[in-house]
C-alpha cells in the first residue's frame, strides 16, 4: 500500500510533536474524531496511529515512560494492533512497555476510578481516541499501532482546571483554566502537579518522536 501514515492526537501540543517525513496529522477530540478520519481515509493511507499522552492504570507506569499498545479494547471489544509494527516501533523505543490499553469517552478522573478500569479490562494505560481509531482502522483493514506516552500516573487525582483547560479542538484555554481556579482555589497544588507531570511526559514525547522518524516506524512496502 502506497500513501501517508495518518497520525491520529487528540491535543495541538500532540500533533506538533507527531508532524514529519510520511505523515498525515490529524488533530481531533474524541467526540468529532470519528468522522474526521473517516474523511481522511478516503485517500490512500498505509497506516493508522493513535500518539500522544495517557494515563497509568498501574503503579508502574511513570510520568514520561512510552507504552506501545498490544491490544486495544473499548470495554466491551478488544483490537489487536499491528505485531510487526509494533516491534519496530518498540525497537525504536527500546525502554517502552508493551501492554494492553483501554479507550474512553470520559477520562478516568481519580485513582479509584483508574483501578476500577484496570480491574475489569486488564488495561495498563487509558486514553480517549485510541478505541475510535481502532475500530476504524479493523473496519477498514488498515495498520493500526497506538504508542504513548504516560502523563497521569494512577495515583493522580486530575483537577478540573486541568480538564476545563482543553478546548473542542485540542488547544489549551488558558482562560477557562484561570476561571476554574478563581472559583476553586484549593486545587493549585494538584494542578501543579499536574502541569509537571505534562512536562515531564511532553519532553519523553518529543525525544521518543525523533527517534521513531519518517514513516512513523512502518517499513517501506509494508
Amino acid at each position: 500500500m502506497t500513501g501517508l501514515v495518518v497520525v491520529v492526537t487528540g491535543l495541538r501540543f500532540e500533533a506538533r510533536i507527531a508532524a514529519g517525513g510520511g505523515v498525515q496529522v490529524l488533530c481531533h477530540q474524541n467526540a468529532t474524531l470519528a468522522a474526521h478520519l473517516e474523511a481522511a481515509l478516503t485517500q490512500d493511507c498505509r497506516g493508522i496511529v493513535s500518539f500522544g499522552i495517557a494515563g497509568g492504570l498501574v503503579d508502574t507506569l511513570r510520568p514520561g515512560e512510552w507504552v506501545v499498545a498490544r491490544t486495544l479494547t473499548d470495554g466491551t471489544r478488544q483490537i489487536d494492533c499491528d505485531a510487526l509494527w509494533s516491534e519496530s516501533l518498540l525497537r525504536a523505543l527500546p525502554t517502552a512497555h508493551h501492554v494492553n490499553m483501554v479507550g474512553t469517552r470520559m477520562p478516568a478522573i481519580t485513582p479509584d476510578a483508574k483501578r476500577a478500569l484496570h480491574a475489569a479490562t486488564g488495561a495498563a494505560a487509558v486514553d480517549m481516541e485510541s478505541q475510535i481509531v481502532a475500530r476504524i482502522a479493523q473496519a477498514r483493514s488498515i495498520p493500526f499501532v497506538c504508542c504513548r506516552v504516560i502523563a497521569d500516573p494512577v495515583e493522580r487525582t486530575l483537577p478540573a482546571a486541568a480538564l476545563a483547560g482543553v478546548r473542542s479542538n485540542g488547544s489549551t484555554d488558558a482562560l477557562a483554566v484561570l476561571g476554574s481556579i478563581v472559583a476553586s482555589p484549593g486545587q493549585l497544588p494538584a494542578l501543579m502537579q499536574v502541569a509537571r507531570d505534562a512536562w515531564i511526559a511532553r519532553r519523553a514525547l518529543t525525544r521518543g518522536r525523533r527517534n521513531i522518524g519518517a514513516g512513523f516506524g512502518l517499513m517501506p512496502g509494508a
